[in-house]
């Protein structure tokens, strides 16, 4: 069992062979006028670069190309240490792109990311959980993490970074958390193509750092709308068969409705912060709030409310039922544990 999309990524060295397919005699004749040497391969033909620049320059020189002739090229790189048969021929609109963003290509292929996390706690304040949220390195390029992913999936590596993302907040969980502290994890049901294969990654980070998964809740974060619910009732099934729990992020706004997650039944419902903010003060969200709530009990799913800041928005949501919350009033995202934090200010 094999996905793609899942595979590594190689980097681009200052030295290497760009390979094209097919060699239309369009394509060679521009290569070899623009001063290029040009040697016939199997596949097509490739042409040696001596600096990454001069590399970026070859995927200008495409746009002079016929639009018939460019829909049809794929290109790889290699360089020192990468085998031919590794290699991964990707279409020229993601070669472009990826040249485009060279940036954001180096911060997933460095992994110049960590894991921060916030505290999540029951209707008597006590930190029951921490969601974990990608942040950049210390002096690591700085980076905006949902422009990050933007960028990633305009490259086509938006399921490698969410793979990455998954494992960097397990190991950070391993690194900081007890047995007996839920971790929420966020994953895009659009970078898990085949779930029994896309998630093994996941699942072999658990059972390597000798964790207990009934400890995780993976939660759908999707920017997109889910059309195909059966994949994302998949994904849920491998996940459960494995001990994990499941969660519905930001229910209530966007494209996590009220069907959807009746439809899903996920064992965690997470309502979006643009319903919790003055909750206290507007009978419509009310309204809204105690049907989320009520609904997702009458499946079983525990109720968390997102992005509270103020304490009259928490004494409504425990008024109405709901088990955990998470916001600024309780902690904000951060490289260490609550309690660890507060030990090392005292310290």
């Amino acid at each position: 069992m094999f996905c793609d999309n899942c595979g590594t990524i190689e980097p681009i060295g200052d030295q290497g062979t760009v390979h094209i397919r097919p060699a239309f005699a369009q394509l060679t004749l521009l290569l070899q006028n623009s001063g290029h040497a040009v040697k016939k391969t199997p596949e097509g033909c490739s042409v040696a670069y001596s600096g990454r620049e001069e590399m970026f320059s070859l995927v200008q020189l495409m746009k002079c190309l016929s639009s018939s002739v460019r829909q049809q090229l794929f290109f790889c790189i290699t360089g020192k240490g990468v085998p031919l048969d590794r290699r991964k021929w990707i279409p020229l609109h993601l070669f472009e792109e990826r040249s485009k963003h060279y940036d954001v290509f180096n911060i997933i292929l460095g992994k110049h990311f960590t894991s921060f996390m916030q505290p999540i706690v029951n209707r008597d304040e006590t930190v029951i959980a921490y969601e974990f949220l990608l942040r950049p390195r210390q002096n690591g390029p700085s980076f905006q993490p949902h422009k990050l992913f933007e960028a990633a999936r305009l490259i086509g590596l938006h399921s490698i970074l969410d793979r990455a993302a998954r494992i960097s907040a397990i190991e950070a969980s391993a690194l900081w958390l007890p047995k007996g502290i839920k971790r929420f994890v966020n994953f895009l049901p659009s970078s898990i193509y085949n779930p029994e294969y896309c998630l093994t990654h996941t699942l072999d980070a658990i059972q390597r750092l000798s964790l207990d998964p009934a400890d995780f809740v993976f939660e759908v974060v999707e920017t997109e709308e889910v059309d195909d619910v059966k994949h994302l009732q998949a994904i849920f099934e491998v996940y459960r068969r494995n001990g994990i729990s499941v969660a519905m992020d930001d229910v209530g706004a966007g494209y996590s409705t009220l069907e959807q997650m009746i439809r899903l039944k996920p064992d965690y419902v997470k309502i979006d912060r643009s319903l919790i903010d003055r909750c206290d003060e507007n009978p419509e969200q009310q309204q809204f709030l105690l049907t989320i709530a009520n609904t997702a009990r009458e499946f079983g799913a525990c109720v968390l409310a997102e992005g509270i800041e103020r304490r009259q928005e928490f004494e409504f949501c425990c008024s109405i039922g709901v088990e955990l919350a998470q916001g600024y009033l309780f902690g904000k995202p951060a490289e260490r544990p609550l309690d660890y934090a507060r030990k090392s200010a005292g310290s």
